[in-house]
């Protein structure tokens, strides 16, 4: 299990990446990078049986949330700002642990290309969000439920 803030370093250098090589590609915001957490979190309950973080994630108006993400970016939308080498280190070591790499490149292929209010709209349609009072933390039970029946496709 790893502190949630590398897995939000993992898809700023991933967006960084992308921006340089595709013009179409869109600078990450806390929107989009807060429903990503919220998948990262549920494929790994599913296919690893383990937390990904720590971290709670919390129902919120706008959809699933990590509210220590939230804190560290009040008042931006736009989270990429420049890479630095703590940055790049936590991209290297989510991917160096092979069961949170496998999660992660899983989630981006999946939800990447998506927009914050596609992927907003999407978790208000599943039942994690729904089944929720809004400002409280959404069971890691129902996240694996949901994510064993709905998403992860597990041979």
């Amino acid at each position: 299990m790893k502190e949630v803030m590398k897995f939000v370093n993992w898809f700023r250098v991933h967006n960084n990446a992308d921006l340089k090589r595709y013009d179409f590609a869109e600078p990450l915001t806390q929107m989009k990078v807060m429903k990503l957490l919220y998948y990262v979190q549920g494929v790994s309950l599913a296919v690893n049986n383990e937390k990904a973080f720590p971290e709670k994630i919390v129902a919120w108006k706008y959809g699933p949330a990590v509210e220590k993400v939230h804190k560290k970016y009040a008042g931006c939308r736009n989270i990429l700002g420049s890479i630095t080498q703590k940055d790049l280190n936590d991209y290297r070591e989510i991917e160096s642990d092979p069961k949170l790499s496998i999660v992660v490149n899983a989630v981006q292929d999946a939800f990447g290309d998506k927009s914050a209010a596609d992927l907003m709209h999407q978790t208000h349609h599943e039942a994690p969000w729904q089944d929720t009072p809004q400002s409280e933390a959404i069971s890691l039970k129902k996240m694996k439920d949901f994510f064993l029946k709905e998403v992860v496709e597990i041979d």
